[in-house]
């Protein structure tokens, strides 16, 4: 076994942030990288050492995988930490890593390029009876071919992209008519995106929810399933809200999804922390759709619920010690949520925005964890994802967890620039999500950007100075007064 004694963590922001604390309580030392864009950053203040490794732009910062083990080398980490983003599904990084003799805290590369492909991961997990969507066994490049192929499987398709996520290189199909148009789209999206061009049909799932499953696996073929995240409410088809439990999954189907995700993970003899996501359509039949080979955005709800600090579990992996616990010691005890907060306008479909956080208060009290990287004063970079945090909230129950983030959203106060955090309070007091009856679909056919009904800046501004003054001249009129201040228990008690 080999003691880790020093992490540089090859990212940046919350994530950054969220894997040096579990190191710090380990007594580990951290090492940031940072852009120069990043340079007063939160994680770069944090860590014991940190060096800039080039410009903002990622591809000459934090994609440099060359320089980023030069730097752990000259810095005496032992160990690199990917986060997720960046280079955390690169095979090429992890394997560069490991022949410079450093440990690297995710999977062997080999798991990365299986599952990093779908076709790929399709054929491996197949081997193992794991539920899949009707579709084609492999690429398809003849249109015609396709379209015929296409009507077997029975409109509606999706065309996927091979290498693709994120939403990129994927087209719905209702009918033959527009397949033609709607596959040269996915293939130019999936070319221009990824470089790859590979694309294949499934049956398209109308009415699915995304299922997730939080897996951690050893060195010692020791594997287990920490339950489900319901991840559903997304917009282009990247999530917003996630929850752990799902309001849907009976015992039986967690315990069989939880299966079928180890099966998965034995598929490509995975190591680490993983999660494996799932459709779960209206009748509760699921199928496998990807697993990702690495720590996930969400993976806080899941921390909540069963007690789990993935981070340090990850660590303990990498180090080659056996897991610490079995699947019957694990149980879900509470309900967590997560809001991903985006500096994004949920009123102009989405769109990124860019500024400083003119005022930035995070919520406090009960059940209430904010990971984010940033703080009042600081500037919202447009090189990088727009997240500025995750508000994440734990109850006994799903309706405490739900009251108690729409008291954290409430509280949480940003200013200067537009946010996700409406859109948040929205879906949390929808009928749809409050009930659990929704799918992936929650946005088109429940939000507007009129339903918002955000109040009017200008008016807000008036309203804040008309309190200020009010209270201003409150103020003077009792300066003025002859009054004797009253003496405040702590002086009487010491005099």
């Amino acid at each position: 076994m080999a003691q880790i004694t020093k992490i540089l963590v090859a990212n940046r922001g919350e994530i950054a942030l969220r894997v040096m604390r579990s190191a710090k309580e380990l007594g580990i030392k951290t090492v940031a990288i940072y852009s120069e864009a990043d340079r007063n950053a939160l994680h770069v203040r944090y860590a014991d050492e940190a060096v800039c490794v080039g410009p903002a732009p990622s591809n000459q910062s934090y994609l440099l995988g060359d320089k980023i083990i030069a730097v752990a080398l000259e810095k005496g980490a032992n160990a690199i930490h990917p986060g997720y983003g960046f280079l955390s599904e690169n095979a090429e990084f992890c394997e560069k890593v490991e022949a410079a003799g450093i440990i690297f805290m995710g999977p062997r590369a080999d798991a990365i390029r299986v599952m990093g492909d779908k076709l790929s991961a399709k054929h491996a997990v197949e081997k193992f009876n794991v539920p899949m969507v009707p579709g084609t066994d492999g690429a398809v490049t003849d249109v015609e071919e396709a379209k015929v192929l296409a009507e077997k499987i029975g409109f509606p398709v999706l065309i996927k992209a091979s290498a693709g996520g994120g939403g990129k290189g994927m087209r719905i199909v209702e009918n033959k008519e527009e397949f033609k148009e709607q596959m040269d789209r996915a293939v130019s999206e999936a070319v221009s995106a990824f470089g790859n061009g590979e694309v294949f049909i499934e049956k398209y799932v109308t009415s699915p929810r995304h299922i997730e499953i939080q897996i951690l696996a050893d060195s010692h073929g020791n594997i287990v399933y920490l339950f489900e995240r319901d991840c559903s409410v997304q917009r282009r088809h990247q999530k917003v809200v996630e929850e752990a439990p799902s309001a849907v999954l009976t015992p039986e189907k967690r315990k069989a999804m939880g299966e079928a995700a180890v099966n998965v993970a034995k598929s490509c003899n995975y190591r680490g922390a993983g999660t494996v996501e799932f459709i779960y359509d209206s009748e509760g039949d699921f199928y496998f759709l990807e697993m990702n080979t690495r720590l996930q955005v969400e993976h806080p709800v899941t921390e909540m619920i069963t007690g789990i600090d993935l981070v340090k579990e990850m660590i303990n992996i990498a180090e080659g010690k056996p897991l610490s616990f079995k699947q019957e010691d694990l149980k879900i005890n509470g309900h967590s949520l997560e809001l991903r907060i985006y500096a994004e306008s949920p009123a102009d479909n989405f769109l990124p925005d860019t500024g400083t956080l003119d005022i930035y208060v995070r919520p406090q009290g009960p059940g209430i964890r904010v990971d984010d990287g940033f703080e009042q004063g600081m500037e919202i970079p447009i090189y990088y994802d727009p997240m500025i945090a995750k508000l994440i909230t734990y109850g006994k129950d799903r309706k405490e967890a739900i009251d108690r983030m729409l008291r954290a959203i409430e509280e949480y106060q940003i200013e200067g620039v537009k946010t996700t955090l409406p859109f948040g309070e929205f879906v949390l007091k929808h009928d749809a999500f409050v009930s659990g009856d929704f799918n992936t679909h929650f946005v088109p056919n429940y939000f507007s950007p009129d339903k918002l009904n955000q109040p009017n800046k200008e008016q807000s501004l008036i309203a804040a100075l008309v309190v200020g003054n009010l209270l201003s001249e409150k103020s003077s009129v009792h300066t003025n007064q002859n009054v004797a201040k009253p003496v405040s228990n702590w002086k009487r008690n010491r005099t």
